[in-house]
């Protein structure tokens, strides 16, 4: 498995030293920026194909370097922060980020988490090489081959996660899928704060996709478990998704 090439975000030397070193150590590529507007130039200069992020950089909020990158790229982000509260997590990973790392961490800890993402990148690049299909559920409509969705023959406007939980959804049409199944394969580990963003993000999710939120034709909660997509009638569908 070829290395990817890592963006590092950090301005506190000595934390800065430590992770490049264990890239180095673990032959890694790498670059370095010591804030947001260095770290958003270089991720569209050099495009790196993981971003490791501090939320407290010198010129501006982690959180925004996150939103504003979001809006042309989908490259893993893994947030590593002294941020410990639930909330710096959630507001991290509903603005795009893929994970969420808390300092103090030990450098198994990192490199596990960047082979988790290493092959989840992997198996979205073969998926996206053999995958073509179209998938039509009502006024759904998801081209899985260019990555995008619509309803009501309106583009929808997802970020990389919620395009993933549609896409999980989607494949497995009818079924429900346990909380522990949704976040093993989207974050690839499921423990207590993945559930709660989980939640998060398929709030979300459900907001682009019901017209009524109080009687939801498309994705069903099953309280305790999980998720499931409902299949639509064709007959009852108003008309053909473009």
């Amino acid at each position: 498995m070829n290395k990817p090439l890592i963006l590092v975000v950090e301005d506190d030397p000595p934390v800065r030293n430590l992770i490049t070193t264990t890239l180095k150590a673990n032959e890694y590529r790498f670059l370095t920026a010591g804030d947001g507007e260095n770290a958003i130039m270089e991720t569209a200069s050099h495009n790196p194909e993981i971003l490791l992020l501090d939320l407290g950089l010198p010129d501006m909020d982690g959180v925004d370097v996150i939103r504003r990158i979001r809006t042309w790229s989908n490259l893993p982000i893994i947030v590593i922060s002294a941020r410990t509260e639930d909330e710096d997590k959630i507001a991290a990973l509903d603005a795009g980020a893929d994970d969420y790392l808390t300092k103090p961490f030990s450098v198994e800890e990192l490199l596990a988490r960047l082979r988790v993402t290493q092959r989840r990148l992997s198996y979205m690049s073969a998926e996206a090489m053999t995958m073509s299909s179209v998938f039509i559920n009502g006024q759904l409509k998801v081209d899985y081959a260019s990555g995008c969705a619509w309803l009501n023959g309106k583009e929808l406007h997802l970020t990389p996660i919620e395009y993933k939980l549609l896409c999980l959804l989607s494949k497995n049409l009818g079924k429900v899928l346990t909380h522990t199944y949704i976040t093993q394969h989207i974050w690839g580990r499921s423990w207590d704060n993945d559930v709660a963003s989980l939640r998060v993000y398929m709030a979300a999710l459900r907001r682009k996709l019901e017209p009524n939120a109080d009687s939801p034709q498309y994705i069903q909660t099953h309280i305790g478990v999980g998720y499931r997509m409902m299949k639509i009638d064709p007959e009852k569908a108003d008309a053909d998704p473009v």
